[in-house]
């Protein structure tokens, strides 16, 4: 029995969905984790001053405990708006895997495979 071209361009399209929706996921986790390690960061930054040192790259640098704090709150910041982004991103995805599979299980089911 051959698959409709319509519905193979479906059941294509949904493959692409489900890796890019899993590509997401990858990405809220990691920055899940970056986040966990900035605040854990920024807790023992607390109560501190003068110098500390920061790694950049494999290098340690000596700077100044207020300007790593505020160094750090700006990423957390810029992460938790990337999180955000990813969170709408992965809510589309997710509605249109429901659209997808719903077109895919209705063709299946019009072509008597269900």
């Amino acid at each position: 029995m051959d698959i409709p071209k319509e519905v193979e361009h479906d059941i294509n399209e949904f493959q692409t969905v489900q890796n890019q929706l899993q590509m997401i996921l990858v990405q809220k986790q990691q920055l899940k984790m970056q986040l966990e390690e900035i605040d854990y960061a920024l807790e023992e930054l607390k109560g501190k001053s003068g110098k500390v040192f920061k790694s950049i790259g494999s290098v340690l640098v000596e700077s100044n405990s207020e300007d790593v704090t505020k160094e750090l709150n700006d990423r957390k910041e810029t992460m938790k708006v990337r999180t955000g982004v990813l969170g709408k991103q992965e809510e589309k995805l997710r509605n249109k895997l429901v659209e997808l599979k719903s077109k895919i299980e209705k063709a299946a089911g019009e072509m008597g495979v269900a």
